[in-house]
């Protein structure tokens, strides 16, 4: 849902829909009819890719645009924010980008505002978080496309070998996992600080101690007292009695974790919807709970989760307004969006496709998380600065809970890292 939702490692996907992808550089202009569009797979295979999707949708877009066209291409989502920004570098950014971050873009003066696109009404449909988190000051210029939030999920059929019960407080979740490795269990808590999305991880960790990425005037607070102590007590009470299983935190990627978890090594991993279908496909039983808070809050506290979304941006170049203004209206339809939501399980960025979801009506899981989202914190993709910030997170921040670590030095050096990278901007 990286401020991504997926990770994969699929291979690069040229779609030839209606031609092949126009390499040249210097396309500062449009000719009005040829719209490039850069997405990234969300698929884990041919049998899921993203290019079934797309190519639906661009047929359809093109059959009630006579003379348009549409080219996309997709990358795997480790990479499309990379190639997205050399193309930018090139003078050779796409019309439209569907990526994990948007607002360095918007800081350089590159991108359409919604408002430019879209009409009043359309603007107002997003959800408020997530069109908060695309705005830059009032101006909304990253448009939400599909989100998720974070749960606890638990293997039910573990937890009662085991004799324990979902836990609320961090010490309940150290109770689950000691009474799990008991029994055996290969993961009793899986905790991913792997470089995939360790940023994902981490941030769920800080908000149920109460802190997170920024303080309250949204400037960087990565190494406050708040997520010292997580990271302590994650390094001094999971990790060092080998409660994490036997990967290192800071080489264990998402993906891996969700594959332990589906071939039922895992007693406990943070997921998302995808996840909890994939469980349930497969006839696991599985419970899903809110983040387990420390202990030094109220169980009663609840600090909000986390949430993800992933991020539409219009480029400017001369001509092409009116062509990315139909394609986006045409994108954001009800039915486009719950196609693409309902395809990989996820939460549609806008009120109106929430309420018109079937999904989310008939699976009472997808409104567990939904309820989430609403009062969820997301990662700061309004500071330009996010986008190389993540990367540093997502590179060093497993290193905080190694045996052999101090969490604060660790978290300070990548609060110095983050606190030059947005002196830069």
């Amino acid at each position: 849902m990286r401020p991504r939702l997926f990770g994969l490692t699929a291979s690069v996907a040229a779609i030839g829909l209606l031609g092949s992808l126009v390499t040249a550089c210097g396309s500062s202009e449009s000719d009005g009819t040829t719209l490039r569009l850069v997405a990234p797979e969300y698929g884990d295979g041919p049998a899921t890719s993203s290019k079934a999707y797309w190519n639906k949708l661009t047929t359809a877009f093109t059959a009630a645009h006579p003379g348009k066209k549409v080219e996309v291409t997709l990358y795997p989502w480790a990479d499309v924010d990379r190639e997205v920004t050399r193309m930018v570098q090139e003078d050779n950014a796409p019309d439209v980008a569907l990526m994990g971050a948007y607002s360095d873009f918007a800081a350089q003066g590159r991108l359409y505002a919604a408002g430019e696109l879209l009409s009043v009404r359309a603007e107002a449909n997003f959800l408020p978080p997530l069109a908060e988190a695309g705005s830059v000051g009032n101006t909304l210029y990253g448009l939400p496309f599909v989100a998720s939030s974070r749960l606890l999920f638990y293997n039910e059929e573990l937890f009662d070998k085991a004799g324990v019960k979902a836990p609320k407080t961090w010490s309940e979740l150290k109770n689950a996992a000691k009474a799990l490795k008991k029994e055996g269990v290969l993961y009793p808590y899986a905790l991913p600080l792997g470089p995939e999305e360790a940023h994902a991880e981490a941030l769920i960790w800080e908000l149920s101690n109460g802190g997170g990425y920024t303080d309250i005037s949204g400037g960087y607070s990565i190494a406050s007292e708040s997520n010292t102590e997580t990271f302590r007590w994650i390094k001094e009470n999971l990790v060092v009695p080998a409660l994490t299983g036997p990967v290192p935190p800071a080489e264990l990627n998402r993906q891996d974790a969700f594959a332990a978890f589906l071939r039922g090594d895992v007693g406990m991993v943070n997921g998302y919807p995808s996840l909890l279908h994939e469980a349930r496909a497969k006839g696991m039983k599985v419970g899903t709970v809110s983040m387990p808070v420390s202990d030094t809050l109220s169980s009663e506290a609840a600090p909000p989760s986390a949430g993800v979304a992933d991020w539409m941006m219009a480029f400017r170049h001369e001509g092409n307004r009116e062509l990315v203004g139909q394609f986006l209206d045409f994108v954001y339809e009800d039915k486009n969006l719950i196609e693409f939501a309902g395809r990989y399980h996820l939460l549609p960025a806008t009120v109106s496709a929430t309420e018109a979801s079937e999904d989310a009506a008939a699976d009472p899981s997808a409104e567990q998380f939904l309820t989430a989202l609403r009062v969820s914190r997301l990662y700061p993709v309004n500071e330009p600065s996010w986008l190389q910030v993540s990367d540093t997170i997502k590179r060093n921040i497993g290193k905080a809970v190694a045996p052999s670590a101090d969490p604060k030095i660790v978290l300070e050096d990548i609060a110095q890292q983050a606190e030059d990278i947005a002196k830069r901007r």
